[in-house]
């Protein structure tokens, strides 16, 4: 056999050797975080779980507040009122804006 068939025999004896030796480790890697999977998994949940247990609790005590405060029909009135007049001097100031720009051009 010529030198170049022993080269080529070696680099694929070689090379094969190498890919085998890297496949064991990842499965070796693989094998150890299914493992851990389940645990890490369980972990999650329950942070998830007791996150929204929390923000259920904010949301309840938040709704519980508005519940107890005294409805005020006539202040609420007075506010519509009051914002329905801001709402006609912004139209105004609005087609006062445009007769100033019309005016200009």
């Amino acid at each position: 056999m010529a030198n170049s068939d022993f080269l080529l025999k070696a680099a694929i004896k070689k090379v094969t050797e190498k890919l085998n030796e890297i496949l064991v480790e990842k499965i070796e890697e693989a094998t150890s975080i299914a493992q851990d999977a389940p645990e890490i998994l369980k972990k999650e949940f329950d942070s998830l779980k007791e996150s929204i247990i929390e923000e259920a609790s904010r949301m309840e005590k938040a709704e519980n507040i508005q519940d107890n405060e005294p409805k005020n029909t006539y202040q609420n009135h007075k506010i519509k009122n009051a914002l329905s007049e801001i709402e006609d001097i912004n139209k105004q100031i609005e087609l006062f804006n445009k007769k100033i720009n019309n005016q200009i051009k």
